[in-house]
């Protein structure tokens, strides 16, 4: 009986063996790969990495910094909006700014109140006073030549009727009255004179002084609203309502340093790539006007031509795709600018790494 079961159980592990290495002798055909790997389109072709930016001119995306610092009311637009130029993109707490302003209006105000003042001068009333006091004048010494003349008369005809003392008092009140006409007829003249000209120069310039500090005032409070320079398309805002900014940028805590308030890119029509070529390959750059290229997209079979647009003339540490400012970097790039159309490439975005191959026509 112990014999059976042993034959038995080896024959079953014979079977489960011929099984077993039937399995794992058969082939299995390889899985298709999910995207064809990149191969240069040209028989002799430079490799680069390129970097999608929106088009530009000049220089690379639109980098938005306040000119202030402070912190923000209000973001107005989202990723990915269309914008127009002068469009207010986000605004920064104007409070105090906005006080001083209002102090500096006020202040011109006052300063250009006072300048008419003194250009409407005389002013009726004041030479009515002066005129009058004239006239007081007049009076005055008319009253004093009567007494004068009384007193003097009297002592003539008898010089024991009056004191000499008397008349020559009523004589030195004669005098006193004719400089007293005399001061009141030319403060009457001056009083019609108006301001003095140099005054009315001297309050210009306080008013011109001062209305330039409010429209300097004025000009600083509208930067508290940060506007699109351009037209085009928002393509990150580093900031949110609430956080500080200041001139240098939004400071990013994952990265511990400063970015840009708002990044735009120029309406998306086309679209930009930057590539670096290894300054061992510049002398292998073909001539612009035969160069062509192709980029691929990583990650799919996308595959787009690249017009060529031109050389940014500045060999650079190869920095720009690690965007580590203190890395020590032995190698050292040339950029180079292509562009190809946005249009059916819904699922391309700039900052996008992509494949380049550079070739010659």
């Amino acid at each position: 009986m112990r014999n059976k079961i042993i034959f038995a159980v080896s024959v079953l592990g014979i079977v489960v063996g011929l099984i077993g290495a039937y399995l794992f002798g058969m082939e299995r055909k390889a899985q298709p790969p999910v995207f064809t790997p990149v191969s240069s389109p040209y028989d002799t072709a430079i490799y680069s990495n390129g970097v999608i930016e929106s088009e530009q001119q000049a220089g690379e995306n639109i980098n938005i910094f306040p000119e202030v610092s402070g912190r923000i009311t209000r973001v107005l637009v989202h990723e990915g909006q269309q914008v127009s130029a002068d469009t207010a993109l986000l605004t920064i707490d104007d409070s105090v700014q906005k006080a001083a302003t209002e102090q500096l209006r006020l202040q011109s105000e006052a300063a250009l109140t006072l300048l008419n003042e003194l250009k409407a001068q005389p002013r009726r009333e004041t030479l009515a006073v002066a005129r009058a006091q004239v006239e007081q004048a007049e009076a005055s010494l008319k009253a004093a030549r009567d007494q004068y003349d009384k007193r003097r008369a009297s002592y003539d005809m008898d010089a024991k009727s009056i004191s000499k003392d008397v008349v020559d008092t009523a004589q030195d009140a004669v005098n006193q009255a004719v400089t007293g006409l005399e001061l009141a007829r030319r403060q009457y003249e001056l009083t019609r004179a108006g301001a003095w000209s140099y005054d009315i120069a001297n309050q210009q310039r306080q008013y011109e002084a001062s209305h330039q500090a409010y429209e300097a005032a004025k000009a600083l409070l509208l930067k508290y609203s940060v506007k699109a320079q351009v037209d085009g398309v928002v393509l990150a805002v580093n900031a949110s309502p609430g956080s500080y900014v200041s001139s240098q940028g939004a400071y990013d805590a994952y990265t511990q340093g400063v970015d840009p308030l708002v990044v735009m890119g120029t309406p998306q029509d086309y679209l930009a790539v930057r590539c670096y070529i290894d300054e061992i390959l510049v002398s292998r750059l073909p001539d612009p006007q035969h160069i062509r290229a192709q980029m691929s997209i990583r990650g799919t079979d996308l595959k787009v031509p690249l017009e060529f647009v031109r050389v940014q003339p500045y060999v650079s540490p190869k920095i720009e795709l690690s965007n580590q400012r203190q890395e020590k970097v032995d190698l050292r790039v040339l950029p180079v600018i292509f562009r190809f159309p946005k249009k059916n490439l819904s699922m391309v975005y700039p900052g996008q790494q992509v494949d380049v191959y550079i070739g010659k026509q």
